[in-house]
């Protein structure tokens, strides 16, 4: 038995609930992360942080508000947008949010590693797992599934 084609509005409506479950994913972390973060300079010892410290917590900080707002973005462009006859834009644009929410996730977990490691230990130590947390970001989340797409070619269906 032949499975049902789907049309290209039925696709879009599929693809934007897809996206839309994996933002929640990704959203629940983002949105715990930032919450720490905002609280961190009310707490004590902040104080005592060097300049390169605060620099670096500033990173974590906007970051972390840059990543949330491309996370909700597709839901609120959704409400905005509604009715409009525009959802493959919206897929297409929320897949972009999607990434670069991601890349500003990466960057606020590995700058706020880096800081409570230098914080911990010392710079060097802070700079490797620093290091390494990007590596794996960098890896997992953008050439792994490069490699893969380049492998197999662009699936319009999914």
């Amino acid at each position: 038995m032949e499975p049902d084609r789907e049309t290209q509005k039925e696709r879009a409506d599929r693809n934007f609930v897809e996206l839309l479950q994996s933002a929640r994913v990704a959203v629940t972390g983002v949105q715990v992360l930032f919450a720490f973060l905002l609280t961190v300079p009310f707490s004590q010892g902040f104080d005592k942080l060097s300049l390169a410290d605060r620099r670096l917590f500033y990173v974590a900080l906007v970051s972390a508000a840059i990543a949330s707002i491309c996370y909700i973005a597709p839901a609120a462009q959704h409400r905005v947008l509604f009715r409009q006859g525009l959802k493959e834009m919206l897929v297409r644009r929320s897949n972009m949010y999607g990434i670069a929410g991601a890349l500003a996730l990466a960057v606020s977990m590995t700058a706020a590693t880096m800081l409570v490691v230098d914080y911990l230990f010392h710079s060097t130590v802070a700079l490797i797992t620093a290091a390494v947390i990007a590596a794996l970001a960098v890896w997992t989340w953008f050439v792994q599934p490069a490699m893969d797409r380049s492998t197999k070619g662009d699936d319009d269906t999914s």
